[in-house]
């Protein structure tokens, strides 16, 4: 008897990306759930090597706003059921991933947490990032940085500041709550109102000045606010004489990637001041969206 022939996995190109589809006269399962971008395969390749598969698959993850399950990545990428099973489970060993093992979906783990994160505070990314970043103090006359969101606080990855004598001293690395400063209030205001609720009624919203907002309902009206008008402004809510305002870095969908704002002392900038800025702020997130490529 003649030997079987093995069924090849051409690539089919589909959309923007390409997926690996068995051809069948059965059309494939629609995935429940898409992720919020394309995911790259390679063009000429006919087979994926095992680094590109963990990466795939990583990025399939990362691109869910929530955990995501076998079934759900298996009709999504067109990867054999258990090549997919493999790769989740050696992520999930490096800590790359991590599992709920009541409902067995995956979710980002707290080492590529740590590994992005590492990654946004380098200074080896090139200098586009900073030459922007030291434009935009130049143009607003007032010291910016650029950070992200950990948890409820935000993160500073990188600073600059103005060239004046009375100015609040912090480093890339630095930590200050999210609730009270306008780059840490814009990403809050980016987030899924579900998870961003959650998390803010789960934690105590310290006062560490008298215009600080404290109540979780009144918080969360801010944030809707904010996501309305596309930035925010610190009116001395975590330190007092210190004013400042933000806005997101968005990507091609809309997500915030991060945020990048502005703050000085309030003798010298006031609260219309600091949103008359908003629109220079703006057009250098922009930029940075563009250096970073998203």
């Amino acid at each position: 008897m003649p030997k079987p022939s093995h069924t090849r996995l051409p690539l089919k190109a589909r959309g923007s990306h390409r997926v690996l589809e068995k051809q069948s006269p059965t059309r494939a399962a629609k995935p429940a759930m898409a992720p919020d971008f394309d995911i790259p395969l390679p063009d000429s390749n006919d087979r994926l090597s095992a680094f590109e598969k963990s990466l795939v698959v990583l990025e399939a993850i990362v691109g869910h706003r929530t955990p995501v399950g076998l079934p759900d990545l298996t009709a999504e990428l067109r990867l054999p059921r258990q090549t997919i099973h493999r790769v989740l489970q050696q992520l999930s060993a490096a800590g790359l991933l991590v599992c709920d093992p009541s409902r067995d979906r995956y979710a980002i783990g707290p080492r590529l947490n740590r590994l992005a994160l590492a990654a946004m505070l380098t200074r080896n990314q090139g200098a586009p990032v900073r030459a922007i970043l030291a434009a935009t103090v130049s143009k607003v006359g007032e010291t910016c940085n650029i950070g992200v969101l950990e948890g409820l606080e935000f993160v500073y990855l990188d600073r600059i500041e103005a060239e004046w004598s009375l100015r609040v001293h912090l480093t890339a690395g630095s930590r200050v709550p999210s609730y009270c400063t306008s780059g840490g209030k814009v990403l809050l205001a980016w987030m899924e109102r579900d998870v961003r609720e959650a998390l803010i009624r789960s934690t105590k919203l310290a006062a560490f000045t008298p215009t600080t907002i404290t109540s979780a309902a009144t918080l969360c009206q801010e944030l809707e606010r904010i996501r309305k008008e596309g930035y925010a402004i610190n009116d001395e809510e975590f330190t007092v004489g210190i004013v400042g305002a933000a806005v997101p870095v968005l990507d091609r969908s809309g997500r915030a990637l991060g945020a990048l704002a502005l703050h000085g002392p309030s003798p010298r900038l006031s609260v219309p001041g600091a949103r008359d800025r908003v629109p220079i702020l703006k057009s250098a997130a922009r930029q940075l969206a563009e250096v970073w490529g998203v």
